[in-house]
């Protein structure tokens, strides 16, 4: 059985609060209105965290399900990873709220500034550094398994784990499985069709997501920031980029996949609030012609 549901990354919502992102409550409206069934909660911080009646209020409210929630960090900085694991203790004691929630999303470090693209780390590891960049995303992984969570990683743009030769990499050397993003794998020459074929037995939850290679070509000559990239729509409603998601549904019949398929349209920041929900709705409908259905 396939579902599809939707992240407040669809409305531009990358931080735990910024002015030029829309009120928790309005996306949560909004994802319902446009006709996903189920949603993430994004940044821990932006829906309310401290009152789990409160929000499980306003899910149940709009009839959607909560799926999952998101944690990222560095996974070469002890600190940083000791922070995670305390945000996976609290993020997981939310969750159990919800009887739908069984994903934790890991997030890596991007090695280039959002906002500058200036490279901020080496996006080559030494091998000792993948060895500890593998343990840590482990460790954060199995501490959701310890509070009956599912953690699964997520390849990302501008990270240690992007291409399809380092995402082979990462999955020999971990037991963690993915959170297959269709949009960040083409951003890394990646084609996630095939490529879901070939591990569809690891990737138990996926973000649907599309990019433009005409905006990325143009983003690589003038060396923009990723960041840049998205207001110049790097990212597109599921249907308008580069995948066919008529065929990447045959390949999720093929495997009988059974799970969440949620939709993630980077859009930070928001330049007007009614943008969000005119492409939700458009995302929508074109994953209905795609065959994805509730």
């Amino acid at each position: 059985m396939i579902r599809t549901g939707i992240a407040p990354d669809s409305w531009g919502v990358w931080m735990p609060d910024h002015p030029a992102q829309p009120q928790w409550w309005r996306c949560l409206d909004e994802m319902k209105i446009a006709g996903y069934a189920g949603c993430e909660i994004g940044p821990w911080g932006y829906m309310p965290n401290d009152n789990a009646k409160v929000l499980k209020n306003a899910i149940d409210a709009r009839g959607l399900e909560l799926v999952g929630a998101t944690v990222g960090g560095n996974y070469l900085d002890e600190e940083s990873v000791k922070q995670m694991l305390s945000d996976i203790d609290d993020i997981s004691a939310l969750l159990k709220n919800f009887n739908t929630a069984k994903y934790i999303v890991l997030l890596p470090p991007m090695y280039t500034n959002l906002e500058t693209g200036e490279m901020e780390m080496n996006p080559e590891l030494s091998d000792e550094e993948w060895k500890t960049y593998c343990k840590n995303v482990q460790k954060c992984a199995d501490r959701c398994a310890e509070n009956g969570l599912q953690g699964l990683f997520h390849p990302h743009v501008d990270s240690h784990v992007q291409t399809e030769e380092q995402i082979d990499r990462f999955l020999n050397d971990t037991t963690v499985d993915l959170c297959f993003d269709t949009g960040h794998h083409v951003y890394g020459g990646g084609e996630p069709i095939s490529y879901y074929k070939k591990h569809a037995d690891r990737i138990p939850y996926i973000h649907l997501k599309d990019c433009d290679l005409a905006v990325k070509k143009k983003m690589d000559e003038e060396k923009w920031s990723f960041a840049k990239a998205v207001t110049e729509d790097i990212m597109v409603e599921p249907g308008n980029g580069s995948i066919d998601f008529a065929e990447f549904y045959k390949a999720l019949i093929e495997k009988n996949y059974d799970g969440w398929c949620v939709v993630e349209q980077d859009l930070f920041p928001v330049k007007s609030f009614d943008i969000p929900l005119e492409k939700a709705i458009i995302g929508r409908e074109n994953l209905r012609k795609a065959g994805f259905v509730d």
